[in-house]
């Protein structure tokens, strides 16, 4: 991995960042602006920047080995940052009601919103493919083990699995159903799915700017405790080495393996505070812990890849 492009690409990343600040003063952050922002992101946007990746890669033989290969290695990093977190947060804060958050936090990044652009811009079509397929093993997790932990009575119900049915889920289904059939969709269908995946991360980034000044304004960063550097310390520091060390021991191609790298470096998940307000958790802790992480995060990334390119 070249430090210019991840250098450029955290330079563009924070001028978008910096825009959607500056928009936010121009319209009222409230549920309804924030649901369409999610909406534009979750149900247009990264659907096409998944199906775009699909429709010009080469779908050779062993591409859909790959894909299950880096969907359960996606599986078992988000787990492994999970159980990390939980183990800290029982040693360090173990009076402490917001342990499975803290674990949540730990082992879930960003991989949407800023991990499949990044990849896309870093390592094209095919590192967004692969991008997208982590970042579906994220949403398997979220909807099963992280919605086990934030339930007191720990029951599996349909609804759960309702919920991860979304539509960058189906758009990874179709694209990849589409792909193994060879069966390609009209051209005018594919520039419109390019078009539309370039949306994917200005949107992105302008709803972080516009989340962090929101947060600024109603002072919640002079709430913000030192609790929030276990799950930080953790996502952008602790779980990238530990990946970094351990991802060259599996066979798979340099591509997969930069990917899933960069992957594991991402910030807290975006979706942190919603998912926390839907079970009656922590919302001010996980959308704290989402914008200041992503604010460390511009600086972790390209020390972690410095660490990486020099030393493995």
């Amino acid at each position: 991995m070249e430090l210019s492009d991840i250098f450029q690409s955290i330079i563009m990343i924070t001028f978008m960042i910096a825009i959607g600040a500056i928009i936010s003063r121009t319209f009222i952050f409230n549920h309804d602006t924030q649901k369409l922002f999610i909406t534009l992101i979750v149900n247009v946007a990264m659907p096409c920047i998944i199906l775009s990746s699909i429709f010009h890669v080469n779908m050779e033989d062993d591409i859909f080995k790959k894909i299950l290969i880096v969907f359960l290695l996606s599986i078992l990093i988000n787990l492994l940052g999970i159980l990390i977190g939980w183990i800290l947060a029982r040693i360090f804060f173990k009076d402490n009601k917001v342990k499975s958050e803290l674990a949540i936090m730990s082992g879930l990044g960003n991989t949407a919103f800023i991990g499949i652009p990044l990849c896309a811009v870093l390592f094209g079509t095919e590192g967004a493919l692969y991008a997208a397929i982590f970042d579906a093993g994220v949403d398997f997790v979220i909807w099963t083990i992280c919605v086990l932990l934030l339930q007191k009575d720990m029951n599996f119900s349909f609804q759960m699995f309702k919920s991860m049915i979304n539509t960058p889920i189906i758009a990874i289904v179709a694209g990849l159903t589409l792909a193994y059939f060879n069966l390609k969709p009209p051209t005018l269908f594919i520039d419109l799915t390019d078009q539309l995946s370039v949306l994917a991360a200005p949107l992105a980034m302008f709803y972080i700017g516009v989340l962090l000044m929101n947060i600024y304004r109603r002072k919640k960063f002079h709430g913000a405790k030192p609790i929030i550097l276990l799950p930080i310390t953790v996502k952008l520091i602790i779980l990238p080495i530990i990946v970094a060390l351990v991802i060259p021991i599996f066979p798979v191609d340099k591509v997969i393996s930069q990917v899933i790298i960069v992957q594991s470096m991402m910030p807290t998940l975006h979706l942190a505070s919603i998912l926390f307000a839907k079970y009656s958790a922590d919302e001010e802790l996980g959308a704290t812990t989402t914008v200041v992480s992503t604010i460390v995060s511009f600086s972790t990334i390209p020390l972690i890849i410095l660490l990486v390119n020099t030393f493995f």
